[in-house]
């Protein structure tokens, strides 16, 4: 009876204890956002459409002057084709200028939901050219452009400012991922 009352006890005492850290931890956060580094991956049909290549999207850092989107495209083989890293103030500074982006918790909630919505079903382009596309002033690269209409390889797209999406994808050619649209 008595290791009972004792277990009894000390469970509550335990269980009070932890409750008044979770409460104090509760209020400690009402201002600071939780952060929690955005690490996906999702697998395409990107350089070939029989093999499913990896996309890795990575944001890291705390604050938005320390924090970089790292995105890597690797191919089933495990051959890295793409890999480029965006500064967290570029994409900031590059936004709508009537989004309120001054206080800096705006700024990492900005950063997160970029980074959450990398791989939205949007963003995969398949194929990345149909067809009946022209090319136009937009397309860097024509040849590219018109190899990718006889491939139908897929492409990608991204954002990285307010009136600048990048739209890539893979050169049989050349072998490499190349931009072939960039735009608005």
């Amino acid at each position: 009876m008595k290791k009972t009352a004792l277990f009894l006890l000390f469970t509550l005492f335990t269980l009070s204890l932890f409750t008044a850290c979770t409460n104090h931890t509760k209020e400690g956060k009402a201002d600071s956002i939780e952060f929690k580094n955005v690490n996906s991956s999702i697998a395409q049909s990107f350089s070939s459409l029989k093999t499913l290549d990896s996309f890795k999207i990575e944001l890291t850092g705390r604050k938005p002057e320390d924090m970089v989107l790292n995105f890597t495209i690797t191919t089933a083989e495990g051959k890295e084709i793409y890999n480029v890293k965006i500064k967290g103030t570029d994409l900031v500074g590059n936004t709508d200028p009537n989004i309120d982006l001054s206080k800096e918790k705006d700024q990492v909630i900005f950063l997160k939901t970029i980074a959450n919505d990398f791989f939205s079903e949007d963003n995969f382009l398949e194929p990345a050219v149909m067809p009946e596309d022209k090319a136009d002033k937009y397309t860097p690269d024509k040849a590219l452009y018109e190899e990718l209409k006889k491939s139908q390889l897929n492409g990608f797209k991204y954002r990285l400012g307010k009136e600048n999406n990048v739209y890539i994808a893979w050169s049989e050619k050349e072998q490499k991922v190349k931009i072939y649209y960039n735009c608005c």
